[in-house]
């Protein structure tokens, strides 16, 4: 029945006649249609194309996925939100009050470990650094002073009492020194006498820069926030009686509110250890692979999290958007070029969590409309002259 709705709706659509059929054409076509015939198999069909007008695609704003396979088994839907992967994430301050004198980095560069990301400076690192030198001085005569007394003493020539306090002196100098030291170390690698090199603790991205030429830097207040972006986090929010059959390393699926029609893999990779209160609900963590950067932390998603242990077959499956009515079957529209698409009929199975199991139409992988499936099939149906009801 399908593929008479969609001849009659091509037919309504076509405003040019046909061309003439090439003899020669026809002659291969036939031979064509004869060898198949011949070996057991029917004659090769082209698929009957819807055709949308370039004007009408920007209204359908349609967008595509592709069939995957899936573990079988229960699943639970959750809603999330993506996070900087934490054990790549830095967030980095000035160690003392200074002022800014240079900036290197903008939000969105991708900086390596030890980049240099601003210049500052401080009037505290001048003094630190000539309170070094003073410490140096200090020890270096206190060390030739306990040096000469203890060889004075062992000739008897000074009372022991002055080798013990030049000892002492000794002791208290290198106590100063070390001090010194410790003091200049939160510095970093400070660069001339006043000029301190702030430096990226991670590689990735900038993602924030709260600081600007001129500006007086706090230690209590992060300048720069930096992570790699290539694997997010996406924190799921789970009801306590499904988190407790949440096994971590289970393979999942993330879907999110800003980029219709996209699915991505996921991991499990924590499971929280308290329930919230207000909502009776548990945190799980998952991996989510970044590799394009389209993912940004703070975006909504929605987690397919599978239940219990591992097991079944895999089954093909479909974002359950994609599947419509069209005639007496079910179809997904698979696309030709940019604006011709295909009705392809499909057999049904089970609702999954927002996708539909596909029984026969289609292979892993095969290309098809997610978002604007249903305005596709109005204009079938508009084609048919409105027989497009569900029976």
């Amino acid at each position: 029945m399908i593929a008479a709705a969609l001849a009659v709706m091509c037919g309504c659509r076509g405003t040019s006649p046909a061309p003439e059929a090439d003899p020669r054409a026809a002659a291969g076509s036939a031979a064509h249609g004869s060898a198949d015939t011949a070996h057991g198999g029917a004659p090769h069909r082209e698929p009957e194309l819807i055709k949308i007008a370039p004007d009408m695609m920007r209204d359908l704003r349609v967008t595509r996925g592709k069939a995957q396979t899936r573990a079988t088994g229960e699943t639970v839907s959750a809603p999330g939100e993506l996070h900087v992967n934490e054990d790549a994430y830095a967030e980095i301050a000035a160690p003392v009050s200074a002022r800014v004198i240079k900036l290197l980095a903008r939000p969105g560069d991708v900086v390596t470990v030890g980049q240099t990301l601003a210049q500052l400076s401080s009037p505290e690192l001048g003094e630190a650094r000539a309170a070094i030198d003073a410490a140096r001085a200090r020890l270096d005569a206190a060390r030739t002073t306990a040096e000469r007394k203890r060889a004075l003493a062992a000739d008897r020539l000074i009372p022991e009492r002055d080798r013990l306090e030049a000892d002492a002196a000794l002791a208290e100098a290198e106590a100063g020194h070390a001090a010194a030291n410790a003091a200049l170390r939160k510095y970093g690698g400070a660069a001339g006498d006043t000029s301190l090199a702030i430096k990226a603790s991670v590689a990735g991205t900038v993602i924030e820069r709260s600081v600007v030429l001129g500006q007086l830097a706090d230690p209590s207040k992060t300048l720069f926030r930096i992570g790699d972006l290539s694997t997010l986090w996406l924190v799921a929010h789970v009801f306590e009686r499904d988190a407790v059959r949440v096994q971590v390393d289970r393979r999942a699926t993330a879907s999110f509110a800003a980029l219709p029609g996209k699915t991505t893999e996921a991991v499990v990779r924590a499971i929280g250890r308290e329930v919230d209160a207000a909502s009776r609900t548990i945190a799980i963590r998952l991996d989510v692979p970044n590799p394009d950067g389209v993912l940004r932390p703070g975006m909504s998603a929605t987690a397919s999290i599978p239940l219990g242990d591992a097991g079944g077959s895999p089954v093909l499956v479909v974002p359950a958007a994609s599947v419509q009515r069209v005639g007496s079957s079910w179809a997904v529209f698979i696309p030709h070029g940019d604006a011709a698409f295909e009705a392809r009929p499909i057999g049904r199975g089970r609702d999954l969590s927002g996708e539909v199991e596909v029984l026969s139409g289609l292979a892993p992988g095969d290309e098809l409309v997610i978002d604007g499936a249903f305005l596709l099939k109005a204009e079938a149906d508009k084609a048919r002259g409105g027989a497009g009801h569900e029976d």
